[in-house]
């Protein structure tokens, strides 16, 4: 199992959405909104010009089995994907357990 979490602009979260919904195996995501910065910021300037000047962005959570990993990395990192900076970033960690709470199963099958 992966763990899946992408930072993206908010305005391709239906781009991205739409793409993975292309994909059957998806058995879900999480969105929430976040504000953060990274090298980009504002060299030189005060910390509080910095505390103030974060950007927003999404941050996309998927679990998923294995095999279908890339599919779902593809599909956000093209969609998501302006040319621009500031795009975003994907990251995949492993995931030692899943469990599902109603019913107790567990590994790919709670996914």
């Amino acid at each position: 199992m992966k763990h899946i979490i992408a930072y993206i602009k908010p305005h391709k979260l239906d781009a991205v959405t739409q793409a993975l919904h292309q994909i059957d195996e998806l058995t879900g995501m999480t969105v929430m909104e976040v504000k953060g910065f990274g090298r980009g910021r504002k060299k030189g300037s005060s910390l509080e010009e910095q505390l103030s000047d974060f950007v927003r962005h999404l941050k996309i959570e998927i679990f998923c089995k294995n095999n279908t990993l890339e599919r779902i990395v593809t599909a956000i990192e093209q969609t998501a994907h302006t040319g621009l900076r500031g795009d975003g970033k994907i990251y995949i960690c492993g995931a030692q357990e899943a469990i599902r709470i109603s019913t107790g199963e567990r590994g790919d099958a709670a996914v």
